[in-house]
């Protein structure tokens, strides 16, 4: 009986020991995430923006090749730029360049992702699923708050 508890008790050791690294290898943080995220209200059938700050941890370089939300017919990458005639022209972008050991800047006259095709209104409280596809890492799905006007003037 004795042989048996011991026996049961050292079993129960180890399976804690894996359990324990286990967990230790998983606390690591995310190598390729975002922070600061937040959509534009808008009303179904309209279109609206969502910017983030996009950072990539890792010593590899990544891209972002597209992007999808639960709440649109369609999502789009595109760069706004000032032309030589002070005219802002937005491109759509096939992928973004994610450096190794950077970040890159979604914000209002720059990059960022358009949501086309609502198919239901945004109101501010509400959130959206937006999930962003990259050329090497898995896909990465955000839950973004949605701000009005007077709103994304006092906090960005």
């Amino acid at each position: 009986m004795r042989k048996l508890a011991i026996s049961l008790l050292s079993i129960g050791a180890v399976l804690l020991s894996a359990c324990a690294s286990g967990q230790a290898m998983h606390a690591h943080p995310e190598e390729i995430g975002a922070h600061d995220y937040w959509a534009r209200s808008a009303a179904k059938g309209n279109n609206t923006a969502v910017y983030l700050f996009l950072y990539n941890r890792s010593a590899e370089a990544d891209a972002l090749i597209g992007a999808s939300a639960d709440a649109a017919n369609s999502v789009e990458i595109h760069l706004s730029q000032m032309d030589a005639n002070d005219v802002m022209s937005m491109t759509m972008q096939e992928t973004v360049e994610l450096p190794a050991n950077g970040e890159v800047e979604f914000a209002p006259g720059g990059y960022h992702f358009m949501v086309l095709g609502l198919t239901r209104d945004l109101k501010a409280g509400d959130e959206i699923s937006l999930t962003l596809h990259f050329q090497r890492h898995a896909d990465l799905t955000l839950t973004v708050p949605v701000m009005d006007n007077a709103e994304m003037d006092m906090n960005h």
